[in-house]
């Protein structure tokens, strides 16, 4: 292990916006804050929001600021990846950010029925074996953890620059009845302009679009609690 990332673990310990329980415990037993993130930490009733696989927390710093009156909690598992997030939230005094360390396959423990408003899924590992689709973050096991604590009618958000994942994901939605909000196969050349989110880049999103990569966006409602199924593709 480098020394520029343990020196970034010794700081990730004196963020107070960052949590990295032990796997073991969250493994065994529910989270301290689940249920009372919006009364123990961010200390209001905003809407909260989950970016997954968040990695430096580009996104969740970028929705922060757009959405000042929604909580955005990022979370991943590399740990040397949320220092920058965390490190920019602090240094810019940011009330409604907060970042945890976990596996997505643990997030039932960190959050209560009906806690979580929204779902953001910013350029996943698309998984591209069709062996490996459950460990796609938009896969029915996955919907099914969601379940346990989105709000009804909750909103999951999936951008990626991987046509497969979006059709794939579009194939799921369909499959399950759920209703579809946004689905565009190119976004920057199909939705408004103006919307906030298109300004929203992160450094790999820059990239493939430096490439002349299009970047595809899904928004759905998950209408019902499941159990959610595989489409048959």
């Amino acid at each position: 292990m480098t020394k520029n990332k343990l020196q970034k673990f010794q700081e990730n310990t004196t963020f107070i916006n960052l949590f990295q329980p032990e796997l073991s415990s969250v493994m065994t037993a529910d989270f301290e804050l689940k249920g009372q993130w919006n009364s123990q930490y961010f200390k209001n009733s905003n809407p909260i929001v989950l970016e997954l696989g968040c990695g430096k927390g580009e996104y969740t710093i970028g929705l922060s600021k757009l959405f000042p009156n929604k909580n955005f909690i990022g979370i991943d598992i590399k740990g040397a990846r949320l220092w920058r997030g965390a490190k920019t939230a602090t240094e810019e005094h940011l009330p409604n950010v907060g970042f945890v360390r976990t596996r997505i396959e643990q997030i039932a423990s960190f959050f209560a029925p009906n806690e979580v408003d929204e779902i953001w899924v910013t350029f996943p590992d698309p998984q591209p074996r069709p062996a490996k689709a459950q460990k796609r973050l938009t896969s029915s096991r996955f919907l099914n953890l969601y379940a346990q604590f989105l709000k009804p009618n909750g909103i999951v958000h999936l951008k990626t620059d991987c046509q497969p994942l979006h059709e794939y994901t579009r194939e799921v939605v369909l499959q399950n009845g759920m209703r579809t909000n946004v689905c565009t196969k190119n976004l920057y050349a199909t939705v408004n302009p103006n919307e906030p989110i298109l300004g929203i880049r992160t450094f790999y999103e820059q990239q493939f679009l430096a490439q002349g990569m299009p970047i595809t966006y899904l928004n759905f409602c998950m209408s019902h609690k499941g159990p959610f199924v595989e489409p048959a593709m």
